[in-house]
């Protein structure tokens, strides 16, 4: 039996890294998991599972994917809607580091070799890290990342920083209790620069929160500490999959060994209010879209992303 999370989903109306509003549709949740090892599907079909109570719809996370589905559709009593289509990356973590590390060019490892270097010279000739996986390591590992995730442009822009409520910290404890965290920060001397936080499920690492501080922009330690997690991941040897979630980044497809064509699917039951709410998300998305083209062109796409994700 699939099993469903009710909840009520924001659709953020978004002009490239910033959100403009958001409107919520309480709808149920699952996603593809990739121990499931789900064949993709070239027609999209409501799920046969009945609506939970209040709930307008569905939505399926990851779906694999032939060719690309249509952006919107009518599907029965649904309004169908695929936002978001992109190559789900993942690590498999089944062989050994030394295997995984034959998969970049010889170019790639020297450029990842060098940036590693010249993060150590900067910390006096050694990189300092450290893996938080205990119940009683989480408080301290929350008190460094939330330092760094205040400075970032997922907290400040997307409203995705590492959560900072209590009840999130006493989840992770509770995770960290089963075996199922592993969380990293990177230091340059005692000041906290970067972390990763990773729950386990199934044997998968999810690639849930993770951040820099701006100020460290170009010594490139998310990717130091990235290199740092997958081989400390490889030395365990026991989880499968090192998953990076939706959607797609250079850095997502420089470190994953495998990719799959996903999309997001959104199965609304048909009303005014919801064509007026996916009919202008769908247009504000291809105004973002057409934006970033245009500052592609003309050689500022590169400098804006940089501007926004260094402000203070």
């Amino acid at each position: 039996m699939t099993v469903w999370e009710r909840r009520d989903v924001p659709f953020k109306f978004q002009l490239s890294d910033m959100t403009l509003f958001s409107v919520r549709i309480p709808l149920q949740v699952r996603s593809e998991r990739l121990v499931a090892d789900t064949p993709p599907t070239h027609e999209l079909r409501v799920p046969a599972d009945a609506l939970l109570a209040g709930s307008q719809g569905y939505v399926v996370r990851g779906l694999p994917v032939e060719g690309e589905p249509r952006v919107l559709s009518k599907v029965g009593d649904f309004i169908c809607y695929v936002p978001q289509q992109y190559h789900h990356c993942y690590i498999d973590l089944s062989q050994t580091f030394e295997q995984y590390q034959k998969k970049f060019s010889s170019k790639t490892r020297s450029t990842i070799s060098r940036k590693i270097k010249k993060f150590a010279d900067h910390c006096g000739g050694q990189v300092k890290w450290k893996l938080y996986r205990e119940p009683g390591e989480m408080k301290e590992y929350f008190a460094l990342a939330r330092a760094v995730s205040k400075l970032t442009y997922q907290e400040r822009l997307l409203d995705a920083g590492l959560p900072e409520s209590d009840e999130f910290q006493r989840e992770a404890e509770q995770l960290a209790a089963a075996g199922r965290i592993r969380a990293w920060i990177l230091f340059d001397g005692e000041r906290p620069v970067s972390y990763l936080y990773c729950p386990v499920a199934d044997g998968v690492l999810s690639y849930s929160y993770v951040g820099y501080d701006p100020a460290y922009m170009d010594k490139s330690v998310g990717l130091v500490l990235q290199w740092i997690a997958v081989e400390q991941l490889f030395s365990e040897g026991i989880f499968k999959y090192f998953d990076f979630t939706e959607g797609q980044s250079d850095h997502k497809r420089l470190f994953s060994t495998h990719q799959r064509r996903c999309a997001n699917v959104f199965f609304i039951r048909d009303s005014l209010r919801s064509r007026a709410i996916v009919f202008a998300h769908r247009k504000v998305d291809s105004l973002s879209v057409w934006a970033g083209e245009m500052l592609e062109r003309h050689g500022l796409k590169a400098k804006l992303k940089r501007l926004l994700r260094g402000a203070g």
